[in-house]
């Protein structure tokens, strides 16, 4: 197995231990097209020696301003943070109130990383929020730039789901190409006593509409002056963030004297960063000892032991990584600490370069819901503690309307109606639907049916859930944890579809003060099929949502495309003011004003010369880039279509737009 980024650079450097963003890659990236718009990266103020390569931007934080920022309205994520609640878990051993995780990942490289996805399905498409509580866009390289912000697809599926989402800062170590002078750079005072980069931080994290920052001071040969320098800085950064509702985690590496390192725990050489921040990633190298002693010690200073972030690096083995969980998360008492996930991607990143959507699905749901692939019924003898099984999950499922057509937030191709709009594979996070949290709970007497998020087919958007199986005894599989009111228009909305075999289909809905479902048939067919229930002789509240299929004829092969729970229909006013901002060649800059009413996002067709719509891709922000296009034969201009679409999947009017070529 090749060693990680991280152990080859520690045994290079002799370093004990430290978090390390991808390097970038061996190859030089393609030159970016003119209009293509990227995540936004940044050094602290002075920039590195000699000329950037190919494909990378070398850019000042000191210097940037939302005013001049021309990729703000492709970076800037739109989807507020959702409230979340803690339903019952589904099995003994998770727990709510104690133990979080905070998960650090790179979606993709510090430079060329598209600000709104990109045409392949080859990407972490993360779904499993459910059990995080806090995110930290990872990257960041000596050689591109330092500071990172999220880009908006990450960060509006994640607020969809109620996850804050941090952008990274990070000051590598020399043997990483680390300065010291970034490092004075960020923490420099200006005449007022005040740290301009401290404000600089809250300022792009309020424009991008992401959640705070997380710092990683790890460039050694600071002293006592640079130490108080730094925890001036982060206090007035924590200020400052607090104020505009940010949050900030400090990385276990600088110490109050200035130098670096790693102390696997929270004592008094790293408490005075702790105090200044809301949380603090604890390094790699903890023992059982020291993490008890730093709950011990977070709890004397007044704070809360789950504010301490306890490392698991699972970047090069994943769910096949040793690690001492009983320090962190025992079954017999309280939780120790939280967990701090370090890498996951892993999940795609060790699959063959020939990897599908469902091959990702099926390893993530491997690594957080473990062996058994049912949160309800944990593996004892596995040995990777899945988050599932300690975490307790969380839901945003509390207001109807609601709906979901279970887009995970990538495809091979895009469907509307059931029917083939696009045939281009594609990616876009911000697509993403609620997912169900608890993938998969099925309760049966008989043999357990496969239960996944399939690509072969879709109602709408790129996917849809698969049940595939025996099913020799009826099967309930739990989709939603929710918290809905009821009224007497209240209607629910399966839409499905019998692939193999032949199925009885029955909704199934809990309610408030009931300890089991209740079961309303529908109509089973071999076409795609949206059956409305009405939720007659029910009151209260929703709280959990399902089905439950009985074979009549087997082996069955049925497809749930999409859950609707509605007490009327209405449709979002159309956008308005459609335009094109700038165009080179093919490639196009497009933009627009909201349209009235409850938006999930746009999308964007092109209409062909004989009349079909091609879909070109949706994005929750008010500006798309459109790259590539080619006119049709005898085609002398490009017609488009932007549609504003609503909770419940209801599209607006059309608005045209016509490009010359």
């Amino acid at each position: 197995m090749n060693p990680t980024r991280r152990t080859v650079l520690l045994a290079g450097a002799g370093a004990a231990a430290a978090l390390f963003p991808a390097l970038p890659a061996a190859a030089a990236p393609k030159a970016a097209a003119a209009l293509q718009p990227y995540a936004s990266y940044w050094y602290p103020d002075s920039l590195p020696s000699g000329t950037p390569g190919t494909g990378i931007t070398w850019r000042s934080l000191r210097t940037w301003r939302a005013a001049d920022d021309t990729d703000l309205a492709f970076n800037a994520a739109s989807v507020p943070l959702a409230a979340r609640f803690t339903p019952p878990p589904p099995n003994p051993t998770a727990r709510s109130g104690q133990a979080r995780i905070q998960s650090l990942v790179s979606f993709g490289p510090t430079s060329s990383n598209p600000s709104q996805g990109a045409a392949t399905a080859d990407y972490y498409a993360f779904g499993h929020w459910a059990y995080v509580d806090e995110l930290v866009f990872w990257g960041g390289s000596s050689g591109e730039g330092l500071i990172l912000a999220p880009n908006a697809p990450v960060v509006d599926a994640a607020h969809r789901h109620g996850v804050p989402v941090l952008g990274n800062v990070f000051l590598p170590p020399a043997a990483y190409g680390g300065q010291l002078q970034w490092t004075r750079d960020l923490v420099r005072m200006d005449s007022a006593g005040r740290y301009p980069l401290a404000a600089q931080l809250v300022a792009v994290a309020a424009a991008y509409g992401f959640d705070g920052w997380f710092v990683n001071a790890e460039t050694g040969g600071g002293d006592s002056a640079l130490g108080a320098a730094m925890l001036g800085f982060l206090r007035e950064l924590k200020s400052l963030a607090a104020a505009r509702g940010q949050r900030v985690t400090w990385y276990d590496s600088m110490t109050v004297n200035g130098s670096v390192s790693w102390q696997g725990a929270l004592n008094s050489r790293n408490q005075a960063f702790f105090e200044a921040a809301d949380d603090m990633f604890v390094d790699f190298r903890w023992t059982p000892d020291s993490l008890t002693a730093s709950g011990q010690l977070a709890r004397q200073l007044g704070r809360s032991r789950y504010e301490l972030w306890a490392g698991v690096d699972v970047e090069a083995n994943g769910w096949n990584t040793a690690e001492n969980w009983d320090a962190i998360v025992p079954t017999d008492r309280a939780h120790l600490t939280s967990i701090g996930l370090y890498r996951p991607e892993w999940t795609r990143n060790q699959l063959p370069a020939t990897r599908t959507p469902e091959d990702f699905h099926a390893a993530d749901d491997r690594f957080w819901s473990g062996r058994s692939l049912d949160p309800s019924r944990p593996d004892a003898t596995d040995t990777w503690r899945a988050p599932a099984v300690s975490v307790a999950d969380r839901s945003t499922v509390t207001s109807v309307p609601f709906a979901s057509v279970f887009n995970t937030g990538h495809g091979l191709r895009w469907y509307e109606q059931g029917a083939v709009t696009s045939d281009a594979p594609w990616n876009h996070l911000g697509l993403q639907d609620r997912l169900p949290s608890r993938r998969w709970v099925v309760r049966t007497e008989g043999q357990r049916p496969a239960v996944g998020f399939d690509f072969a087919d879709a109602w709408r958007g790129g996917s849809s859930v698969l049940v595939e199986g025996e099913l020799d005894a009826p099967a309930e599989l739990d989709v939603y944890a929710t918290r809905l009111p009821l009224t007497g228009d209240t209607v629910v909305e399966l839409t499905h579809r019998t692939d193999a075999g032949a199925v009885k289909v029955e909704l199934a809905v809990a309610t408030a003060g009931s300890s089991a479902y209740t079961y309303f048939p529908v109509n089973a067919a071999g076409t795609w099929q949206t059956s409305t229930v009405r939720l007659s002789g029910l009151t209260g509240t929703v709280r959990g949502l399902g089905v439950r299929l009985t074979a009549t004829d087997g082996p069955v092969k049925w497809r749930l495309g999409g859950l609707a729970v509605r007490d009327s229909v209405g449709a979002p006013g159309a956008p308005t003011g459609f335009r094109v901002t700038a165009a080179s060649g093919g490639d196009l800059r497009l933009a627009w004003n909201p349209a009235p009413g409850d938006v999930r996002h746009c999308t964007l067709h092109r209409v062909l010369p004989d009349g079909t719509r091609r879909f070109l891709g949706g994005t929750c922000q008010r500006a798309y880039f459109l790259s590539g296009l080619r006119p049709e034969p005898g085609e002398r201009a490009a017609r488009f279509e932007l549609r504003a679409v609503g909770e419940l999947y209801t599209s607006s009017a059309p608005v045209t737009l016509t490009h010359t070529w």
